[in-house]
């Protein structure tokens, strides 16, 4: 009975060096990922600055995506056509970038096989939107974002 007793306990003792030192380990882990949880600059984390969105507009099924870039931060640019229009237009909107309810009444019309979805950062908030121009709410909402939308048909 001894003789099993001894390599338990060796056992035992083994197993708990190894978790005292992931312990130690796992709070180095704690307190390097909420260093990383501090707030930093979005440019250089990745994400995009305040105002910069990237749309991607598929003009018929099967097609490839047209990429497009806008930047309202200061001065507007970007490569739609008119970048400017583009900004003016979500500038004057509450919530452009709104999803539409999901108990919404639609009429049944189709706008187009076009696609778009558009994505960055907008009033704070990071925006990830698809769209398309399937039922009048769509195509309403398609309108809605006008400029930064160049042309049904691309």
């Amino acid at each position: 009975m001894r003789r099993i007793a001894v390599p338990v306990l060796l056992l035992s003792s083994v197993l708990l060096t190894a978790c005292g030192g992931s312990s130690t380990t796992g709070a180095a882990s704690a307190q390097a990922s909420s260093s990383a949880a501090v707030p930093s600059d979005p440019a250089a984390s990745g994400e995009p600055a305040d105002g910069e969105l990237v749309v991607e507009l598929v003009p018929e099924q099967g097609e490839a995506a047209q990429t497009y870039r806008l930047s309202c931060a200061d001065q507007p640019t970007g490569d739609l056509p008119d970048p400017a229009a583009a900004c003016a237009q979500l500038t004057g909107q509450p919530d452009p970038f709104a999803e539409l309810p999901a108990d919404t009444m639609c009429t049944q019309l189709f706008g187009g096989p076009q696609t778009a979805r558009v994505t960055g950062r907008w009033a704070g908030e990071p925006v990830d939107l698809a769209l398309s121009r399937t039922d009048g709410c769509r195509i309403a909402q398609w309108d809605r974002l006008g400029a930064l939308l160049p042309g049904p048909t691309g």
